[in-house]
């Protein structure tokens, strides 16, 4: 196999692609996803309407959308995060921290197909829902490594 054909089968293993509920959002993702999380933040439970939401860290370079964007709906839910959904069905997309605009963390039910995925830790259990217990082995973090909820 030549070069060009070994680095255009690299970069098909480490495409995903993803879209919201009615398909009118649709996305790739060109890169190995290297963090995952299960966050337990109240903001992330009451946007998902769960007791917890999960997400893969994605470099916003290696993010493209694939359908119109005339489709995608943003929310400040505080000073630092904005949050993308489709306002057809109101999938949530992803979520930005706007101090570091350049990692997108997108929301793992929204990628198509079976992918791998690193082992998830836990992040912001300090404010996890009193009716939801923790029953894994994974790291767990009382909020985010590297920052703090002001």
């Amino acid at each position: 196999m030549n070069l060009s054909k070994l680095l255009r089968s690299l970069q098909k293993m480490n495409k995903l692609n993803g879209n919201c509920e009615c398909k009118e959002v649709s996305f790739e993702i060109n890169q190995e996803i290297k963090y995952f999380s299960h966050c337990h933040c109240s903001q992330c439970r009451r946007c998902h309407g769960s007791a917890f939401a999960s997400f893969i860290e994605v470099e916003k370079s290696l993010f493209h959308y694939k359908s119109n964007t005339t489709k995608i709906k943003s929310y400040s839910s505080s000073e630092h995060c904005e949050r993308i959904f489709c306002k057809i069905c109101g999938s949530n997309i992803m979520f930005f921290n706007k101090n570091k605009p350049e990692k997108y963390y997108v929301s793992v039910g929204t990628i198509n197909g079976n992918i791998s995925l690193p082992e998830a830790h836990h992040v912001f259990v300090g404010s996890k829902a009193s009716w939801y217990d923790i029953n894994d082995s994974l790291k767990q973090h009382l909020e985010y490594p590297g920052y703090k909820i002001e």
